[in-house]
């Protein structure tokens, strides 16, 4: 079963969607398995990161940020702004795609793990990402 769904970003940072997938999960109701999800963008990721703590999604923003600034000279692919290249940086450095098992038809993630799609334009925007269900 494949499924795509919109993810409607405010701006830049981690946009839990554990919640969502787990909803679809619930309804394919397909018993062990492997769910994979894809953002269908260049400048935004997913990832797998702790939700029982803000702070460690404030401080893993900061550190790409850090990472990955804006207004380096060296870029010449600045088409849509300063946070152009920045942004096919950061999704470089995480991830498009994700593989989670299924266990008796739940997702196989651990007691404080999300899944995040991480925003990395300054403007919000509104991102479809796919989900594969399957045996």
């Amino acid at each position: 079963m494949v499924e795509e769904f919109e993810v409607r970003t405010e701006g830049p940072g981690l946009h839990e969607i554990t919640r969502r997938l787990r909803q679809r999960v619930d309804a394919w109701d397909g018993g062990d398995g492997l769910c994979t999800v894809f953002v269908r963008h260049t400048s935004a990721s997913l990832v797998i990161q702790e939700n029982a703590d803000p702070s460690a999604r404030r401080d893993l923003e900061a550190w790409l940020e850090r990472l990955v600034p804006e207004g380096d000279p060296r870029f010449t692919h600045t088409a849509e702004g300063p946070d152009d290249m920045p942004a096919h940086i950061k999704a470089a450095l995480t991830a498009t795609s994700l593989s989670i098992p299924l266990v008796d038809g739940r997702l196989g993630l651990g007691t404080w793990q999300g899944v995040y799609l991480w925003e990395h334009r300054r403007r919000g925007r509104a991102r479809r990402v796919l989900m594969h269900l399957g045996r």
